[in-house]
């Protein structure tokens, strides 16, 4: 006999199958978080399917070309993603990419090298290259590292200078730059020889210093969620960990997850490898990863944990919240980012966010410059 639980998921099925416009339509039934799960699921239905009823909505936006359609196609792929079975959300992107009129996007090897490689372009293809033919896929590659090389170029600078250490006062350097040149020291010493007629101070001797860098490399341990919501953080996490695997004192290990962990170190240096291997979507088990991620700690006292994830936990909270509270205990640093892009606006769960910063991490919103000053501070 049926229960009344089966029941009513059985009565919401068939009133998301036959829509809100069929006739004598009942309402979604159970408490309000399912209904609001189910009218989500079919507003989302809805966005795709309104033209069979004349509501052309996004055949109107065809009209502006592809560059209009796919930030409209991104934002409605991530709902898909969060709202409905890995089958179903295969089923509807097929059919989404005739109505985004993004089909030529990903068959079409010729439109694609006409548009103009950029973030929305990248997130477009990083969504939809599962569906690429091989010939189209090499396309995509060469826009992926196009992007990847311009997110690089901007922000690289200013994390070297993060981490690459401070002067150090201490220690005379046999290299004569301006970059090096200690001001303190070379006036202190040519105090001296200070000529009064002409009131200035004669340089006899210049004095440089050297640069202070470590050599006992700290581990730093990147856990990526790529659910689809993460998208601009997933991208901004790959660049990031390119730039620090090629850093002296930093061994950067990278994984990505969702359910499952997939560690991706012996790319961490190759952010293009990186993206195409990520597979946007599915649920999220962040105890599973940070599990992981503590195997790959050898000294606590020199680990740096960076999970990029929106917190919205598909296990157990109390789980997560044990692990944390187990890898701040044995002296590592726990870095919770929320959000990793130029925008910083992050979705996330607050609570589980705030029970984790109580613990002693850092729990928020970043920018690249701000991870790689935030970091430097903690190695310096």
């Amino acid at each position: 006999m049926m229960s009344d639980f089966n029941k009513t998921q059985t009565l919401n099925k068939w009133r998301l199958i036959l829509g809100k416009n069929s006739e004598n339509h009942i309402a979604f039934q159970g408490n309000s978080q399912e209904t609001g799960l189910y009218e989500s699921m079919e507003n989302t239905l809805d966005f795709l399917y309104n033209m069979e009823y004349g509501e052309d909505i996004m055949r109107a936006d065809r009209k502006g070309g592809l560059e209009s359609s796919m930030p409209q196609a991104v934002q409605w792929i991530d709902k898909v993603r969060k709202l409905f079975p890995k089958r179903t959300v295969e089923i509807l992107e097929k059919q989404a990419l005739d109505h985004f009129g993004l089909t030529e996007l990903i068959t079409d090897k010729k439109v694609l090298s006409k548009m103009k490689p950029n973030m929305d372009l990248l997130k477009t293809v990083l969504q939809y290259k599962n569906l690429m033919k091989s010939d189209v896929m090499n396309e995509a590659r060469r826009i992926i590292s196009t992007v990847v090389e311009e997110l690089t170029e901007k922000i690289r600078s200013d994390i070297r200078k993060s981490l690459l250490g401070k002067l150090n006062r201490n220690m005379p350097s046999n290299v004569k730059s301006m970059r090096n040149l200690d001001f303190k020291k070379t006036i202190k010493h040519n105090l001296k020889n200070y000529d009064k007629e002409n009131n200035r101070i004669v340089l006899k001797n210049v004095y440089f210093s050297s640069r202070t860098k470590r050599y006992n490399k700290w581990r730093v341990i990147i856990a990526v969620d790529e659910s689809g919501s993460m998208l601009d953080s997933v991208i901004y996490s790959a660049v990031m960990a390119g730039i620090f695997a090629k850093l002296p004192m930093i061994e950067t290990r990278l994984v990505i997850f969702d359910t499952s962990v997939v560690d991706l170190s012996g790319y961490a240096d190759d952010p293009v490898e990186v993206l195409m291997g990520v597979q946007l979507g599915g649920g999220t088990d962040i105890n599973n990863a940070l599990s992981y991620c503590e195997t790959l700690c050898n000294n606590p006292y020199e680990t740096i944990y960076v999970v990029v994830t929106d917190l919205y936990e598909g296990s157990d909270t109390r789980y997560l919240l044990k692990t944390c509270s187990d890898i701040i205990s044995a002296g590592s640093r726990l870095v919770i980012l929320t959000a990793l892009d130029r925008d910083s606006n992050p979705s996330y769960d607050v609570n589980v966010g705030q029970k984790i910063a109580n613990m002693g991490a850092f729990v928020g919103a970043m920018t690249p410059e701000q991870l790689g000053d935030h970091i430097g501070k903690m190695i310096q």
